[in-house]
């Protein structure tokens, strides 16, 4: 079995139920100790944008966005962001909240060459 797991996200403004379920599903196998990683692509990079998961509170059972993104990245978990999905936005490196770093998609590629699950919301 892998110790590692990938959630790939490509929704936030668009569906913040998405995003919200997609950083549930993190917490959980950061949780069960995989080393875990949070891929964030198109609409689902604004998860990782300064003042945006504040705007995602989904309501009982789930915590708000940003509750669950800070107890990720607590926990060690990492995330990236998609490089050419933020260009596309007009966006950078300097509006990514700490613990979010760019990447292209070979790194996403690397993490699952390995055999690592991975599931997407």
């Amino acid at each position: 079995m892998a110790g590692t797991f990938c959630v790939t996200i490509t929704h936030c403004r668009t569906d913040g139920d998405k995003a919200t379920l997609g950083f549930v599903v993190a917490n959980a196998a950061q949780g069960s100790e995989k080393e875990t990683m949070v891929f964030l692509s198109t609409d689902g990079v604004y998860c990782a944008v300064k003042g945006e998961a504040e705007k995602i509170d989904e309501g009982a059972p789930f915590a708000p966005l940003k509750e669950l993104i800070n107890k990720f990245v607590g926990a060690g978990g990492k995330i990236y962001v998609c490089t050419p999905c933020l260009k596309k936005r007009g966006l950078s490196e300097a509006d990514l909240i700490p613990g979010a770093t760019p990447a292209g998609g070979a790194a996403l590629v690397e993490w699952l060459s390995d055999g690592s699950p991975c599931v997407a919301y």
